[in-house]
């Protein structure tokens, strides 16, 4: 059973998809819920509400300005914020490793960054880890069910991408108030890599130490990310981290079968 602070983000979840099927109208598929409050890992003050939203066509100026409008003012309940993605029920349908994002939507409450919005991105290499997270244990709160509209997505592509941004943080280490994330990730693109699994930090977090007792910073991370924001995790053990991870999913990783049992089902943000 959800508990109060899972209801709050879900209340807001289900409002915003109420506005966003109004604007745009007839021309919306579906609005998939994913992230931590579909998984039932919800943190609150930490985690996001994720929203995929797939409409026929495209969007009109008025409307994507609408939306905007409406993610800006939205009351979030206890998230600590969300991302909106818009796409075509083509590239939906048929993924590509750099489909065409329609309109993304990001706010962030509790962090430095606060607002973004890109519109008609004519290559978003991100995308296709967002389709397959959505497909693999998105609900739908409007319209048609994930598996409907989006198609599956190749494995590879997904850790591809994955090994950019664990390369590109290897330079960031020192990167303080995004330091848990990068760890957390690093844990997820590892075990997707390894157990073609989606899941959330804490259970990606979990797996990891399972595989490598000794790495201290994927404690510090969890402590950071679910008990104490000003816990510290430590430059060196990031570095270490991504080393690891970077070097288990070598070109010469071979995907593993789809699991026959999703992690929603045993146990995201």
């Amino acid at each position: 059973m959800a508990n109060v602070d899972e209801l709050s983000a879900l209340t807001a979840a289900e409002r915003l998809a109420d506005l966003f099927a109004d604007t745009v109208g007839a021309d919306v598929r579906s609005v998939i819920l994913h992230g931590s409050l579909s998984a039932g890992d919800f943190r609150a003050g930490s985690s996001d509400i994720d929203l995929l939203i797939v409409i026929e066509g495209g969007l009109s100026d008025a409307q994507s300005t609408v939306l905007e409008r409406l993610v800006r003012q939205a009351d979030l309940g206890s998230a600590a914020g969300i991302d909106v993605h818009v796409v075509t029920a083509e590239i939906a349908g048929a993924p590509s490793r750099t489909p065409a994002l329609e309109l993304y939507i990001g706010r962030y409450d509790r962090s430095s960054t606060g607002f973004e919005v890109e519109r008609r991105v004519a290559a978003s290499p991100d995308l296709p880890a967002e389709l397959s997270m959505a497909r693999a244990d998105g609900r739908s709160l409007r319209g048609a069910p994930p598996r409907e509209v989006i198609a599956p997505v190749p494995p590879g592509w997904i850790v591809d991408r994955g090994r950019h941004w664990l390369m590109t943080w290897r330079s960031l280490t020192d990167d303080t108030e995004n330091a848990a994330f990068m760890a957390l990730t690093a844990c997820r693109i590892w075990r997707f890599a390894v157990d073609n699994v989606h899941c959330s930090k804490a259970q990606a977090a979990r797996w990891a130490l399972d595989r490598d007792p000794s790495l201290t910073v994927v404690r510090q991370a969890v402590q950071q990310y679910e008990q104490d924001p000003t816990a510290i995790v430590g430059e060196q053990g990031i570095t270490r981290l991504i080393d690891t991870v970077l070097q288990e999913t070598a070109p010469t990783w071979r995907p593993a079968e789809p699991a026959s049992v999703r992690h929603s089902d045993v146990d995201n943000s």
